[in-house]
């Protein structure tokens, strides 16, 4: 029997190769002129773009872009928002990786009512509700990771040792359309596709084990990470056809935005927080580096205090659908741990300690990792847990 629960909003999904055509008409329906946000250059220069263009303006429809230069900065939309007071922008288009859609999601909470995003991010400043109204955005994926797609927050960064990385987060700025088009995966470099396929695979677990957890996310989970398992080591490896597999990570990228958005993350993400804010770590490789240690930590910390939770049996089932054998709850989640260990090690996932991160680093890091995606953990974590997760990693 299904437990009662809630679905949020989520947007209209196109999927399938070759969609990103339907753009025009998409955009047609909300008016003649697009803000149309990017990143940096590889989507601009590759080559579904000068057919883009080229339909739009047949179309009539006036672009005006904007490049989002890596993760965007509260100050980056504050900016650009000033800069685009008293310009018509009918839609928002968002085309790239989880900066962009992040960055053209906020831009289209904001253009309307014109004030600061420091208003509205959660743990920082006075945490305002939002009240909107909010421009139409319509979101493109260029990468298989974030599910940023899919879900009602944009995620926004400020570095340095004092810096955050927190949500401007509401239903109103969930995106009218999200248009999944795998063939926009092709040009990914294999890092960034290692980084954010571990990332998709994080938020899929995560969510299937999440203390909010329901029917509902619990078979979206499963049925991404069955895609997941079958296509992101083939894709990265040039094992096998990579369009079934460009097709299969776009789709489990997509169902790891709809669940997160829905039941929340964990721990890995807990501390994905502060790493991306304190040093230069792309979220991708956070997760992937952190997934298998922190997997083992919550097991034993379960089996030690919490014996009776589902997510017990949830990681044995994880363990059996990526090992593809028959074995016992104890010898499954074994195996889960041991596969996420592999996995790190063929994508070539760097440790923490590439990018600055030291031992006296860790009690800084783990005071700052318990924010909303800690809160769903399957349980509380001790200080002492969180850093072991670190320690391995360095």
């Amino acid at each position: 029997m299904a437990s009662s629960f809630t679905l949020a909003r989520l947007p209209r999904i196109e999927f399938g190769a070759g969609r990103i055509a339907c753009l025009p008409d998409l955009i047609s329906g909300f008016g003649s002129r697009v803000l149309l946000v990017t990143g940096g250059s590889s989507f601009l220069s590759g080559p579904h773009w000068p057919r883009l263009e080229a339909a739009l303006l047949a179309r009539g429809i006036e672009i005006q872009q904007l490049r989002v230069i890596g993760e965007p900065s509260p100050d980056f939309i504050d900016t650009s928002v000033r800069a685009l007071c008293g310009t018509r922008v009918d839609c928002v288009l968002g085309i790239g990786g989880g900066s962009a859609l992040d960055a053209a999601k906020a831009m289209a909470g904001l253009l309307k009512p014109g004030n600061s995003v420091m208003d509205h991010l959660e743990g920082v400043g006075p945490e305002l509700p939002y009240r909107g109204p909010a421009i139409p955005f319509i979101a493109v994926p260029t990468t298989a990771g974030t599910g940023s797609e899919a879900t009602r927050n944009a995620v926004l960064s400020m570095h340095g040792a004092d810096g955050f990385k927190k949500s401007f987060r509401d239903e109103k700025l969930v995106a009218e359309h999200a248009v999944i088009d795998p063939d926009l995966l092709a040009t990914c470099p294999p890092d960034v596709l290692a980084a954010n396929g571990m990332d998709a695979f994080t938020q899929l677990l995560e969510s299937y084990v999440s203390s909010k957890a329901n029917p509902f996310t619990d078979a979206l989970a499963l049925s991404g990470i069955e895609q997941l398992r079958d296509a992101l080591l083939p894709l990265y490896e040039a094992q096998g056809d990579p369009a079934e597999q460009r097709a299969a990570m776009a789709y489990a990228a997509l169902l790891s935005g709809i669940t997160l958005a829905q039941v929340g993350l964990g721990s890995v993400h807990g501390l994905a927080a502060p790493l991306g804010a304190f040093f230069p770590i792309p979220h991708g490789v956070v997760c992937g580096t952190l997934v298998a240690e922190a997997t083992r930590v919550n097991i034993a910390a379960l089996e030690s205090r919490l014996r009776d939770s589902p997510a017990l049996d949830k990681y044995a089932r994880v363990g059996r659908l990526l090992s593809m054998r028959n074995l016992s709850n104890d010898e499954a989640r074994v195996a889960l741990v041991d596969t996420l260990e592999n996995w790190t090690r063929r994508l070539h996932l760097p440790r923490l300690g590439s990018y600055g991160v030291g031992l006296s680093d860790i009690p800084h890091i783990v005071a700052n990792s318990r924010g909303s995606s800690m809160k769903t953990n399957p349980l509380e974590l001790t200080d002492e847990e969180i850093a072991k997760v670190l320690r391995a990693r360095l």
